[in-house]
């Protein structure tokens, strides 16, 4: 135990001397005396029981009732109760990365499975298992095609989500990345305004969102044609749940696919946990950040899993490691597994094709009475003008109704998934 006991006096002065200070205020000198805290106003310690009335008291305030057409990259959609039945077993209840395959072979073995559905899902030839969240997916498929172009510049589309869009300038001011932003017209990436750029081969990537942050269907065909003749990247930024409507990436010429799992089989948990996820082609591989599960034999030719491609910062090699991600977020990853096993791709196809029925019923339902959807090539998702966003989201929030995020004071972004039936658009409708 002596590692969690905290140092005597005579220990902490000797580590003070050693560096040159003489208490542990001096070494606080050189930060700003505003940016300190001057103690921690927290009320006193509560016992077990008095703790558990606290925190239960607090979850009550959380209405999880209410009836939800949020979007904007956090879908609530149906998780079929045997995902949870499954994934929770004793045999997964460990997200730490499976170092020792001889004792993990299930888990290696759900992994690769993974990785295999994403592969068919987005048409590329391999894929890691997991990154933090789409966000953090975008920022670390800017780097790796950073690396495989050697340019430090790249084009990105102001119609990705504004959260991801964060990442991606934090990430991008740490590897002196300069970053080039596209604008969009009527909600669309302006491709065509920004075509000699993409040509010009000054540039590591272009990456865009389809659908993007407005519900958009963005013309990657277009783009892909653009850049025909051009060695820039393309990364694709997807909603993994409407590649069963819509065309792979793979079919657009992308080199690198990015996203966020959150939607296949994990519920929306008060902001997480998330899991994003980068797919590419064959000669990009060795450039994944995160970590690859393999299928191979072991000595007596039998199937055995294993982890193939991990270059990280913790490896002998690390100062080749592609990225210093420890987590792959196995659970999440495991979660989806489940998921996407159990509706095959008729139930995946049919939850796309709900999705969008839904939204597209509500969207022409608002236009008869008379408020304007902006959003034309809409996939689960729209842009409505109204004429008080606050008023309208408090009159249905009124109702049990959360009825959308708003972007600004006469626009809303309102978002449907399979969940979201007639009684339900019915009952939005009567509300506004």
């Amino acid at each position: 135990m002596k590692n969690f006991v905290a140092n005597p006096e005579a220990i902490k002065q000797q580590m003070l001397e050693e560096i040159g200070v003489s208490s542990v205020s001096d070494f606080f000198e050189k930060i700003p005396k505003e940016a300190r805290l001057d103690g921690l106003d927290l009320p006193e310690g509560l016992n077990e029981p008095d703790t558990k009335n606290l925190v239960t008291l607090l979850a009550k305030q959380n209405n999880t009732d209410l009836l939800c057409f949020l979007g904007g990259g956090a879908y609530k959609r149906y998780v079929p109760a045997c995902v949870s039945e499954i994934s929770s077993r004793f045999e997964f209840n460990t997200a730490y990365t499976p170092y020792q395959p001889e004792i993990s072979q299930g888990t290696l073995q759900v992994i690769y499975e993974f990785q295999s559905m994403i592969c068919d899902l987005t048409g590329m030839d391999v894929s890691n298992a997991s990154v933090y969240d789409a966000g953090n997916a975008c920022a670390e498929a800017m780097l790796m095609a950073s690396r495989i172009t050697k340019k430090d510049k790249i084009l990105v589309s102001e119609a990705i989500n504004p959260e991801y869009i964060n990442v991606i300038k934090t990430y991008a001011h740490a590897a002196d990345i300069k970053l080039e932003f596209i604008p969009f017209k009527n909600f669309k990436t302006d491709f065509k305004g920004s075509e000699d750029k993409i040509i010009s081969n000054d540039y590591a990537a272009v990456l865009a969102q389809s659908p993007n942050y407005f519900g958009e269907i963005e013309e990657m065909d277009l783009l892909q044609k653009i850049k025909e003749n051009s060695k820039t990247l393309i990364v694709a930024c997807v909603d993994l749940i409407s590649l069963m409507a819509l065309k792979k990436p793979s079919e657009y010429g992308a080199d690198i696919v990015v996203g966020d799992i959150q939607s296949l089989g994990n519920p929306v948990c008060f902001g997480g946990p998330y899991a994003g996820v980068i797919a590419t082609v064959d000669k990009n591989k060795r450039q994944l950040p995160g970590r690859i599960v393999g299928r191979t034999v072991d000595a007596d030719g039998k199937q055995a899993f294993t982890l193939t491609l991990q270059a990280r910062e913790q490896h002998i090699r690390r100062e080749k490691a592609t990225s210093n991600i420890c987590s792959n977020q196995a659970l999440v990853a495991l979660n989806s597994t489940v998921y996407m096993s159990v509706m095959g791709k008729n139930g995946m196809s049919q939850v796309a094709y709900l999705s969008a029925k839904a939204a597209h019923s509500l969207a022409e339902n608002l236009a008869k009475k008379g408020y304007k959807v902006l959003s034309k090539d809409f996939f689960n998702e729209f842009v409505l003008e109204v004429e008080d966003s606050d008023n309208y989201l408090k009159k249905l929030k009124e109702a049990g109704i959360l009825g959308g995020l708003k972007l600004d004071d006469k626009k809303i972004l309102v978002a449907t998934t399979e969940l979201n039936n007639q009684s339900q658009i019915d009952l939005y409708l009567e509300n506004v």
